[in-house]
């Protein structure tokens, strides 16, 4: 497992960062140029480990890059989303508190050598945080069906899997150690 390679992988990931201003810039003054923003970058998220997997082309800048990437992006929707006052600051303060002792920890394992792959609930986290982060912004009705109160639903999800992953990682992180 190599450091630093500059493959497909590592180039999406480091694609969703570079995507974050762009998204920002969009979000306030159109909203669906920026769901579409979002959405591409967080496409990136599940696009980059699969072919990292699928290729063998795992690296520890990835192992540590993804994750965080993954936050900046995240971390910018939610408080872009508070700024527009589509969430509670409260609900987006618990998030980001999370996503930052839980990348600290997987940061300290790391280089300690212990590998602490992102878990199924983590995962689901994250799938649902971006459901509603893209629901919260777009937030008219669509067909009948209004986009707001399902961001609400999956921004409750992600909280609650947000806490337990949250929890399991913690317990794992010192049993690893």
């Amino acid at each position: 497992m190599s450091t630093l390679r500059f493959n497909l992988p590592t180039i999406l990931t480091l694609s969703r960062i570079v995507l974050i201003p762009f998204f920002i810039l969009s979000v306030y003054r159109h909203p669906l140029l920026g769901a579409f923003v979002f959405g591409i970058a967080s496409l990136t998220d599940f696009l980059d480990g699969y072919l990292a997997r699928r290729s063998g082309q795992i690296t520890k800048f990835g192992i540590i890059m993804d994750p965080i990437a993954d936050k900046f992006l995240v971390i910018s929707a939610l408080i872009v989303l508070v700024d527009m006052e589509r969430l509670s600051a409260w609900i987006a303060i618990i998030l980001i508190v999370r996503d930052f002792l839980i990348t600290g920890l997987r940061v300290v394992a790391l280089s300690r050598d212990i590998v602490m792959p992102a878990e199924i609930g983590g995962k689901l986290k994250t799938a649902a945080q971006i459901t509603s982060i893209l629901c919260l912004i777009l937030m008219g009705n669509v067909v009948g069906i209004d986009l707001y109160d399902i961001g609400l639903f999956f921004i409750w999800i992600a909280l609650v899997l947000s806490v337990l992953s949250g929890i399991k990682y913690t317990v794992s992180f010192w049993r690893n150690l």
